[in-house]
C-alpha cells in the first residue's frame, strides 16, 4: 500500500512539472528589433544546442553573403535553407526582424527584401530557431506564425513533412545557391515526381522519376528515425523513399536529404561525434540511398541531361555525377562542368568546292552514347561504311554503330544526354580535325593548316618584327622632324642676322611704316619679293587684326570687302591658323573647310611667326 502510495505521488509530481518543463525548453528567443549584419564574424541565431545557426554565410574568398540555415557544428557549415532564392547581399547588409515584417535590408542601396511580410505574422511576438532546424515566428501562445520547413528550398530534415504542391528546386551548383536545373514536386494529385525545369525559368519540363503514387500521396515524410516516404491521408506509408540504416540513429549522426544540383536526391548521413560515415570511418558527407538509381539512363527526352550539352555523363554511387567531355571538345566553363562542352576545333566545311573531309578523323568510344538526337538511321550497314558515310556528311558529329543489329546513327550539334554504358555492342565514333589543327583561309578560298605550336612559333616572329619595324618607323619621324626643325632655323638666322646674340624686338605697325618709308614698296609688286617681306606681312596683318583695324588691310577700291568685315576677320583668323610656324598648329583641309563653311568653330589664332612667339 506504502509503495502504491509512493508510486502515486511520483507520478502526479511529473505532471505537475510537465507544464512547467515544456515551458522552460532553452528556445533561445530572438525579439522583435533584433538584427544580424553581413560579416566575416559568422554572427548568426543559434538553436539551443547550437547544432544549427540562422545567419549570413559568405560565398567563396570574394563572393557575397548568404543568408541561410547550416549546419554549425561541423567544419563543411552545410547549408539546409536559403533566402530570397540563394540571393547574395554585400557586406554590411542586415536582417531585420520588426513588427513591420522579416526582411534584409542592403547595404549600399537599403532596398527592403522581405522574407515574410507583417501581414503574414500579424500577432508575431518572436522568432527562434530550433534544433530541428527549422527557424520559426510565434506569437505569444508559442504558435508557430512562419517557419522555413514550409518553404524548403533544397533540402528537408528529420521532422519535416511536405504537403502537396510542395517544391523542391536544386541549387545551381555547389557555390550558387539560385534555382537550378532540376525540381522535386509532389503534386496536387499526390504523385511524387523529380523533373527537368525550363531553365531559366523554374517550370517543370520533362519527369525522369516519379513513386506513382497518384491519387494516394498526401504528404512527403523525413521522420525522426530517418526514413523517408510518401503517406496517404490516413498517414499509411504508400512509398518509400528512403531507408536510413540502423547503425546512423538521427541521435548519433546528421541526417538531410537533397535535392543536388546533378538532379539526384540523396540521403546523407553525418557523425555527430567525430564525423565518421557508416561505411568507411572518414569525415564526410555519407550517401544512404539515392534517387533516382541512375541519372545518367533516366533522362532521355530533349535537353542537355545532368551534364549539359556534349557531354558524357557517369553515375558515382558516393558523390556528385561525374561529367566528362568527349576527345576534341572541352569545357564551356572550366569553373562548372554542367554547362556542357563544345568543340575545341573549327567544324568541317559544308562547301562542296572545297570539300575538306579528308582532314578529319574519328576517335573510337566503347560503352558511350546518346540516345537521342539522331538525324539519320542506316541499317543493314557495315561498320566502315557507317564511319565514311558521316566523314563526307559536314553536319555529322558523332557516329554510333550497334554490332547486334548492323544500325548505324549519325548525330549533330548538340548531341543530348550522353552517357557511359556497359555495352561493347556499341560503338561511338567522334569526328574530329586531324592532329588538333586550326584552319586558316587564303585570300584565292584554298585552305591552310597550321598546327598550334607552329601558330604560337609565328606569333611570336611577328610580334619581334612588328616592334622592330615600330621602333625604326619612331626613329625615322624623329630625324625627319629635327632635320626640318633645323633648317627653319637655320633659314631664320639667315633672313634675321641681327637678331644673332640680342634679346628679340616686337615691330607694331608704326614701327613697319617707318622703317619702310610709310610703305613705299606695295609687297608683290616690286622686283624683289624677299621671304622677309612676307613674315612682314604676316606680322603687319597680324597686328592689325589684333588692334581690330583689319580695314587697313583693305584695298581703297575692294568695296565688297569694306562692307563684309566680319566674314573678312574670318577668313584672316582662318589664314593665321594656316601658315603657323608650327606644323602642329595648322588645321587638316579637312577642318579648314568646316571653318569657312561655318560648321567648325574659329578660336583666336596665335601670331603665325614663331619669332614673334620666341620674343613673347
Amino acid at each position: 500500500m506504502a509503495f502504491e502510495l509512493t508510486y502515486s505521488l511520483c507520478f502526479l509530481l511529473i505532471l505537475l512539472h510537465l507544464p512547467l518543463f515544456t515551458t522552460s525548453q532553452p528556445y533561445q528567443n530572438i525579439s522583435l528589433g533584433s538584427s544580424l549584419v553581413a560579416q566575416d564574424d559568422d554572427s548568426a541565431w543559434l538553436s539551443p544546442s547550437g547544432e544549427f545557426a540562422f545567419g549570413f554565410q559568405r560565398i567563396g574568398n570574394d563572393g557575397g553573403f548568404l543568408l541561410a540555415i547550416r549546419f554549425n557544428k561541423i567544419p563543411e557549415k552545410t547549408v539546409v535553407w536559403s533566402a530570397i532564392n540563394g540571393s547574395l547581399f554585400r557586406k554590411g547588409s542586415t536582417v531585420e526582424f520588426t513588427e513591420d515584417g522579416f526582411f534584409i535590408k542592403d547595404f549600399e542601396t537599403g532596398e527592403h527584401q522581405f522574407i515574410c511580410y507583417q501581414t503574414a505574422v500579424t500577432g508575431v511576438a518572436y522568432a527562434a530557431m530550433l534544433d530541428t532546424g527549422n527557424f520559426v515566428l510565434a506569437n505569444q501562445n508559442s504558435i508557430n506564425l512562419w517557419e522555413s520547413f514550409h518553404y524548403p528550398t533544397n533540402t528537408i530534415l528529420p521532422t519535416q513533412t511536405l504537403s502537396r504542391s510542395t517544391v523542391l528546386f536544386t541549387s545551381y551548383s555547389e557555390t550558387n545557391y539560385s534555382k537550378g536545373r532540376f525540381q522535386l514536386n509532389l503534386q496536387s494529385d499526390g504523385n511524387l515526381v523529380l523533373y527537368t525545369t525550363n531553365f531559366p525559368l523554374d517550370t517543370p519540363n520533362y519527369p525522369y522519376w516519379s513513386t506513382h503514387t497518384n491519387g494516394s500521396g498526401f504528404q512527403f515524410i523525413f521522420n525522426m528515425s530517418g526514413h523517408i516516404f510518401v503517406t496517404d491521408i490516413n498517414g499509411r506509408i504508400v512509398y518509400t523513399v528512403s531507408e536510413s540504416d540502423k547503425m546512423a540513429s538521427v541521435e548519433d549522426y546528421y541526417q538531410r536529404a537533397t535535392l543536388d544540383s546533378d538532379g539526384v536526391f540523396r540521403h546523407y548521413v553525418y557523425h555527430k561525434s567525430n564525423g565518421s560515415i557508416v561505411e568507411t570511418g572518414t569525415g564526410a558527407w555519407s550517401t544512404v540511398s539515392f534517387q533516382p538509381p541512375d541519372i545518367c539512363t533516366a533522362m532521355e527526352d530533349k535537353g542537355g541531361g545532368p551534364c549539359g550539352f556534349n557531354n558524357i555523363c557517369k553515375p558515382d554511387d558516393q558523390g556528385p555525377t561525374i561529367c566528362q567531355c568527349p576527345q576534341g571538345y572541352t569545357s564551356i566553363d572550366g569553373n562548372d562542368e554542367r554547362k556542357g562542352c563544345k568543340q575545341n576545333f573549327i567544324h568541317q566545311s559544308c562547301d562542296e568546292s572545297s570539300p575538306d573531309s579528308h582532314l578529319f578523323v574519328f576517335t573510337e568510344m566503347l560503352y558511350i552514347d546518346w540516345p537521342s538526337g539522331d538525324y539519320e538511321h542506316f541499317q543493314p550497314v557495315e561498320e566502315d561504311w557507317c564511319k565514311k558515310s558521316c566523314l563526307d556528311d559536314c553536319f555529322c558529329a558523332v557516329a554510333i554503330y550497334y554490332n547486334d543489329g548492323q544500325d548505324c546513327y549519325k548525330k549533330g550539334i548538340p548531341l543530348l544526354n550522353g552517357r557511359n554504358g556497359n555495352s561493347t555492342a556499341w560503338k561511338s565514333f567522334i569526328k574530329k580535325r586531324a592532329d588538333n589543327s586550326i584552319k586558316e583561309r587564303a585570300d584565292n578560298c584554298t585552305s591552310k593548316y597550321v598546327t598550334k605550336k607552329e601558330i604560337s612559333a609565328l606569333v611570336l616572329v611577328g610580334s619581334v618584327l612588328m616592334l622592330i619595324i615600330s621602333n625604326l618607323i619612331i626613329f625615322i619621324i624623329t630625324y625627319l622632324f629635327f632635320s626640318r626643325l633645323y633648317s627653319k632655323q637655320a633659314k631664320m638666322s639667315d633672313l634675321y642676322p641681327v637678331v644673332q646674340g640680342i634679346n628679340l624686338k616686337r615691330f607694331t605697325y608704326l614701327d613697319i611704316k617707318e622703317a619702310t618709308e610709310g610703305f613705299k614698296e606695295e609687297l608683290g609688286r616690286g622686283e624683289n619679293r624677299q621671304d622677309e617681306e612676307q613674315m612682314i606681312l604676316a606680322d603687319w596683318a597680324y597686328d592689325c587684326y589684333e588692334q581690330k583695324k583689319p580695314h587697313l588691310l583693305i584695298k581703297n577700291d575692294d568695296d565688297e570687302a569694306r562692307e563684309d568685315i566680319k566674314n573678312m576677320e574670318l577668313f584672316l583668323m582662318i589664314a593665321f591658323w594656316c601658315i603657323q610656324e608650327e606644323p602642329s598648329l595648322r588645321p587638316t583641309m579637312r577642318n579648314v573647310t568646316l571653318m569657312l563653311e561655318g560648321n567648325l568653330e574659329v578660336s583666336v589664332p596665335p601670331n603665325p611667326s614663331s619669332l614673334y612667339v620666341l620674343a613673347k
